[in-house]
């Protein structure tokens, strides 16, 4: 499973992005899809995830500005990011836990990530 993000770039806080990731390769099953960011000097953390039944977790600072949907059809998750800020310059990865073929296991696969800066 390949992981294929875009759509990061720079913005002024208070505009927005979409950024979206795509899997290719062998794909048997999906449990979950997410976002996660890293900013400098910082652990990664979560942003959101959405499982393939469609449940949805954001992490409470970004409830309410971003928003992650998905295309099963395309095995592709987006992330719409609005009224951002500053503090949202990140490093953007997108995380799939999938099961590649019948007979293995579901394991987390990350993309490599996308850069998002946010101009004050």
């Amino acid at each position: 499973v390949q992981l294929q993000a875009s759509g990061g770039g720079l913005v002024q806080a208070g505009g927005s992005l979409r950024l979206s990731c795509a899997a290719s390769g062998s794909i048997y099953a999906i449990n979950h899809m997410g976002w996660y960011r890293q900013a400098p000097g910082k652990q990664r953390e979560l942003v959101a995830i959405i499982t393939s039944g469609g449940s949805i977790n954001y992490e409470d600072s970004k409830r309410g500005r971003f928003t992650i949907s998905r295309d099963n059809a395309k095995n592709t998750v987006y992330l719409q990011m609005n009224t951002t800020k500053p503090e949202d310059t990140a490093v953007y990865y997108c995380n799939f836990r999938a099961q590649a073929q019948a007979m293995g296991v579901m394991a987390d696969y990350w993309g490599k990530g996308t850069q998002v800066t946010v101009s004050s």
